[in-house]
């Protein structure tokens, strides 16, 4: 069963969740000094700012599919798993816009002259749908197993 497609899903999931939790969610230019908003900080030339719930966060939405791929056995516990990580992807979600808000927020008093997302905070996104369809995949599973364990 771990060569099934729902486990390309669930690796898919992995993978864009590490590309979120590495690389910059957010970029603000304030004057001359560039602030970048991380997983885990929200730093500039001269100052950081830590924002731990949302690395905290998206280590889990991280490490989440990694371990449902190996629960093949119980496909219940993998399709739990798998709602229980869109209810993680989806708090990512509202964590990178609200610290996008604050820290928009925060520069309001300075010059603020460019401020835009990159590309990570799109990951959290393609993640939600990767696992919706590792789980449509791991429910199509137990049906199928189901209905052969019906017939005997």
């Amino acid at each position: 069963m771990i060569q099934r497609i729902q486990t390309l899903y669930l690796l898919a999931a992995t993978a864009f969740m590490a590309v979120a939790l590495f690389s910059p969610l957010a970029v603000f230019n304030v004057g001359q000094e560039e602030f970048a908003l991380s997983a885990f900080s929200l730093s500039g030339d001269a100052a950081s700012h830590n924002t731990l719930w949302l690395g905290i966060l998206l280590a889990a939405a991280t490490v989440l599919p990694l371990v449902t791929i190996f629960l093949y056995k119980r496909r219940q516990l993998q399709i739990r798993l798998c709602a229980a990580e869109i209810v993680l992807l989806v708090g990512s979600l509202v964590f990178i816009g609200i610290y996008y808000w604050l820290s928009n927020r925060m520069f309001t008093d300075f010059d603020t002259t460019h401020q835009r997302l990159c590309f990570g905070a799109l990951m959290p996104l393609l993640s939600v749908i990767a696992v919706w369809l590792a789980m449509r995949a791991i429910f199509r599973d137990e049906v199928l197993v189901r209905s052969l364990d019906r017939i005997r």
